[in-house]
């Protein structure tokens, strides 16, 4: 059989007509009968290349709809008491073992995707703790045809994106570090203005190139995991930050689950329906608007960092409490959802950690850090009738009782140095570096009083 291989381009004539005569000469058809083949399959290129400007060019999920009989059942849970806490064991039931309160903070924030205030969400943790399988079955609870995720982001591709892409959709990126600062910047504009406006070159049907606005539009929900929040400053103020339990205790719990599941004692298929049982009650939710008739009564911590946003925040979460109670609350003549002191009280329950850390100047894994090495300090001081204030220590000594790598504990005590939490000298031979603690904050006072404040405003409703 005969063939030619060659190169053409369908818009050029003179082009087509050399082609055709060639083709027609070494393959003996007719020339007439070769240029009414190209043209037709020109024009099933244009077809097809306006459908794709349509569609996107993407094959998107489309939406589902709950049966008759998962509605009756999705209903009964949304109109049920204690609705947050039966979600919380559900999120247990889907896989995420301990983190009681960020699993159930990150599913509030997760679930804001759909609504008009839209919610986010900053998973740290040090490498191996878990962050990713977090975030993975967080997402895995809301509706697959709504969830984008994404492991790596090119400077630009968010600027590209059709305009609509990103609208009510939640982005999860697996590792924010792997963000260039372009992308950063894309992430961090969707997440304040929920609109991208770029001024580009583009190339109309004659060739000409021309100057042109892209514009890609939110809003969006986000999580995204990092091992180093406190490099993030602007995309903490944005966000809710959620540390990762990395105590012995909860390393245990993970243990046991990680060895029930491999004796065969924990059956994924049921872990499934879960799953699947949650993204049908997520769908049954809609976005109606929200008044909380106490928003003026209730006042966050003025020592927090950037109190305006945090202020923000809180109000928007105290609304998605109520929009996932929805079934339950109390409307306006306008249509409005009415929140009730219960959703008050439940979302300070929630965020009590978020708010303390958005008051602490130190971030959540290095707040751990530090809370464990006074509680080693104070416990060895008791030990040998000491002042824990005046014990020396070394890093091997620390990596040794904490359990922990030495660039792990490196950082942390670099970034304690500099905020002037411990100081260094010299010891014998001039070459040992013995640290001591030099700031011992209240760390639990400050909990407890913001604890209490926010109870006795609460109570006063």
């Amino acid at each position: 059989m005969k063939t030619i291989t060659l190169k053409l381009d369908l818009y050029e004539y003179s082009q087509v007509e050399k082609t055709c005569k060639a083709v027609s000469e070494r393959l003996g058809l007719k020339k007439e009968f070769l240029e009414q083949d190209l043209e037709q399959l020109t024009g099933l290129l244009e077809q097809y290349r306006e459908r794709q400007v349509v569609t996107g060019g993407r094959s998107e999920l489309k939406k589902v709809s709950p049966s008759p009989e998962s509605v009756t059942r999705c209903m009964e849970l949304l109109r049920s008491e204690d609705l947050i806490q039966k979600f919380n064991e559900l999120i247990g039931k889907a896989g995420i073992v301990g983190e009681y309160n960020s699993r159930i903070l990150l599913f509030v924030i997760a679930s804001s995707y759909k609504m008009e205030d839209t919610l986010h969400g900053l998973i740290q943790g040090s490498s191996g703790s878990g962050k990713t399988r977090l975030l993975k079955i967080i997402s895995d609870l809301m509706p697959p045809e709504d969830v984008k995720r994404y492991t790596r982001v090119t400077d630009n591709s968010f600027y590209n994106q059709d305009e609509y892409f990103f609208v009510n959709k939640l982005v999860c990126f697996e590792d924010l570090d792997g963000l260039k600062e372009d992308a950063q910047l894309a992430v961090r504009e969707l997440q304040s203005n929920e609109i991208l406006r770029t001024s580009t070159s583009l190339k109309d049907k004659s060739g000409r190139i021309t100057g042109g606005e892209r514009i890609v539009r939110g809003p969006i929900g986000s999580l995204s995991c990092t091992t180093r929040g406190d490099t993030y400053e602007d995309n903490i103020s944005r966000s809710f930050l959620i540390a990762v339990d990395e105590s012995r205790a909860q390393t245990l719990r993970v243990i046991e689950y990680q060895n029930s599941l491999s004796a065969g004692q924990i059956d994924k298929q049921d872990q499934e329906k879960v799953k699947g049982f949650v993204r049908n009650c997520i769908r049954l939710l809609r976005p109606y608007r929200v008044v909380n008739p106490y928003a003026n009564k209730i006042r966050l911590p003025q020592e927090a960092h950037k109190i305006r946003r945090l202020n923000e925040l809180y109000q928007c979460f105290v609304r998605q409490i109520t929009l996932l109670n929805q079934y339950q609350r109390k409307r306006d003549k306008q249509g409005r959802v009415l929140t009730q002191k219960e959703d008050l009280q439940t979302a300070c329950d929630i965020l009590f950690e978020s708010i303390v850390l958005k008051v602490d100047e130190l971030d959540g894994s290095l707040r751990q850090f530090f809370e464990s090495l006074k509680e080693y300090l104070t416990k060895k001081a008791k030990e040998e009738c000491k002042d824990p204030s005046e014990l020396d220590f070394t890093q091997r000594e620390i990596r040794q009782a904490l359990s922990i790598s030495k660039a792990q504990c490196s950082r942390f005590v670099g970034r304690l140095q500099s905020m002037e939490y411990l100081t260094s000298r010299y010891s014998g031979n001039q070459r040992k570096v013995c640290y001591r603690v030099d700031y011992w904050d209240n760390y639990a006072k400050l909990r407890s009083r913001i604890k209490d404040d926010l109870t006795d405003q609460i109570g006063a409703l």
